[in-house]
């Protein structure tokens, strides 16, 4: 699974991509906070069978802020954010939205493990993976939605493959490795990178923000 630091480093990436004229350092510490916040829930496995990738990897929390940003902008006309915040909070909230549905919940979404976006209405874990490829005999195959032709199908099933609920599913994390008591001598595992990608995604994200920061500042100096 994808550590906090690798979340962050997409994060990042979004940010210096669509902050624009808003990107400095604050507004990539509340991309970092609401990445690192979508990790909390680890904590609620603690207390509760909804735990890690449930209870705040659901997008109805994002999809929650971009229906006030909509209303707000549309229909508030007396009391519109961009009143209180500016231009530049509003877009800062936009980035964190996606940023959340990007960096936070779909990294998980698409890795081991997967996520269980739809919670509380839909309570099930999906993984998303696939392949989609060009064959010269076969034509355009794809294996991420099952459209009920012979080249959407593996022995694994069609995608997205569901996992079960938040009873059935248990994602370890360091936080809280086993569902229910652990022994005092439980191993508690940390990641950091566990795969290629992973570490190309962290040194790609974390140089192209550190980048942004450098042009930043030469243009303003």
């Amino acid at each position: 699974m994808p550590s906090t630091i690798v979340h962050m480093a997409l994060a990042g990436l979004i940010g210096a991509a669509l902050l624009g004229t808003a990107f400095d350092r604050r507004s990539v510490l509340v991309l970092f906070g609401a990445v690192i916040f979508a990790d909390l829930d680890s904590f609620v496995g603690l207390v509760s069978v909804v735990g890690h990738r449930a209870a705040f990897h659901t997008l109805f929390l994002p999809l929650g802020v971009a229906v006030v940003l909509v209303v707000d902008h549309y229909w508030l006309q007396r009391i519109r954010l961009v009143d209180r915040w500016g231009q530049r909070g509003v877009r800062i909230a936009w980035v964190t939205g996606v940023a959340y549905v990007g960096a936070a919940i779909g990294l998980d979404l698409f890795s081991a493990g997967g996520a269980n976006p739809l919670w509380p209405l839909h309570d099930q874990f999906y993984v998303i993976n696939g392949k989609v490829e060009l064959s010269s005999q076969r034509g355009i195959v794809q294996t991420f939605v099952d459209l009920g032709s012979e080249g959407a199908e593996e022995t694994n099933g069609p995608r997205p493959r569901a996992r079960g609920s938040t009873q059935e599913v248990h994602v370890s994390t360091g936080i809280d490795p086993n569902r229910g008591a652990e022994p005092e001598n439980v191993d508690r595992v940390f990641p950091v990178v566990r795969s290629g990608w992973q570490l190309l995604l962290l040194v790609v994200g974390t140089g192209v923000t550190a980048a942004r920061f450098y042009v930043d500042q030469k243009v303003d100096g």
